[in-house]
């Protein structure tokens, strides 16, 4: 399992690599995981570590990476714009220098779109919630028979 000295989580890079190496030589993968004390779901993420890069794979930081909010914003709005072909526009249809400014964006407008699109995004969980809570009136009053709030549960009149 781990070595001496380690905690019982951290698995050496020779340990990860025989057992992917043993999954690679055609052994089932509920074998190897039972006999090297190691949940499967592990086990998947060493090998595909180990197929993308190696045993260096075994090193990667986990977890977020410094900029990725702003990464992930640029990927959006990248896939929401039209994609033009290369080869559709001719190289003399565009002058060099004005080219350049539309190709970066300023800062404030980055900011503006990652803006706009938070705020999207927070109508999106308004316009959710309002219809849940819609359902859940409509339902309320559909079961009550007075269709108002529930009468009283006193156990004696006084």
């Amino acid at each position: 399992m781990s070595e001496p000295g380690k905690s019982p989580r951290q698995f050496s890079n020779e340990f990860k690599e025989r057992t992917v190496l043993r999954l690679k030589a055609g052994e089932r993968m509920a074998a190897v995981a039972e006999e090297a004390g190691v949940k499967r779901k592990l086990i998947y993420d060493w090998r595909d570590a180990y197929r993308a890069m190696g045993v260096a794979g075994f090193n990667r930081k986990r977890g977020p990476k410094p900029g990725w909010k702003e990464r992930r914003a640029a990927e959006g709005r990248a896939a929401s714009a039209p994609a033009i072909a290369p080869d559709a526009i001719a190289p003399d249809a565009i002058a060099p220098d004005a080219a350049a400014p539309a190709a970066r964006p300023s800062d404030e407008l980055k900011k503006a779109e990652a803006r706009i699109a938070e705020l999207e995004r927070v109508i999106g969980r308004q316009q959710a919630d309002l219809h849940f809570f819609r359902e859940a009136l409509r339902l309320w009053d559909a079961a009550s028979p007075s269709g108002g709030a529930p009468t009283s549960t006193r156990s004696s009149k006084r």
